[in-house]
């Protein structure tokens, strides 16, 4: 089905909008989605901030190559979508990887952009299993807390020993 011009134009206007102040886009492939699956996943990307629209990839390339990032594309297959965070680099990726761990062989990463440049879906990938911010901090805070933990308890050993 041919869309026209002016809807052409809303598209590329709409996806340039939704990449401008996106720190990661991720590029997804989807196939057999249901409506009630897709509105359902729509719905939770959003609550974590994360937008996520479909466009005909020869639309979504013009964008992209407007926006200058550095390296190459990489390969669209089939019908693509667009997820996008403005906020966390890494929330995209990962609710996409969670969602496609729920829709196996519907839904997909084969992509995305990542400090300004293209990366493969192997590399969105890997971003998209680093845990999110909150959680690292939790972990920073155990690696700082670990050592003092020992020094404690080996100080509480001494000091029960000369007491006894």
């Amino acid at each position: 089905m041919a869309i026209t011009k002016q809807k052409k134009q809303d598209i590329v206007g709409k996806v340039t909008d939704a990449l401008e102040n996106a720190v990661s886009v991720v590029f997804v492939h989807f196939k057999g989605l249901t409506v009630a699956d897709t509105s359902a996943m729509r719905k939770a990307l959003k609550s974590e901030g994360v937008g996520y629209y479909v466009a005909k990839k020869t639309l979504l390339r013009r964008v992209l190559a407007d926006k200058g990032y550095t390296g190459s594309i990489p390969e669209l297959p089939g019908e693509i979508a667009v997820a996008w965070s403005d906020t966390d680099v890494t929330s995209a990726a990962r609710g996409i990887f969670e969602h496609g761990k729920k829709h196996k062989d519907a839904l997909s990463i084969v992509g995305g952009v990542f400090e300004g440049m293209f990366l493969d879906a192997q590399a969105m990938t890997a971003i998209a299993t680093i845990p999110p911010v909150p959680v690292l901090r939790g972990m920073f805070v155990n690696v700082l807390n670990s050592p003092i933990q020992g020094l404690v308890i080996a100080l509480d050993q001494i000091a029960q020993k000369k007491a006894a």
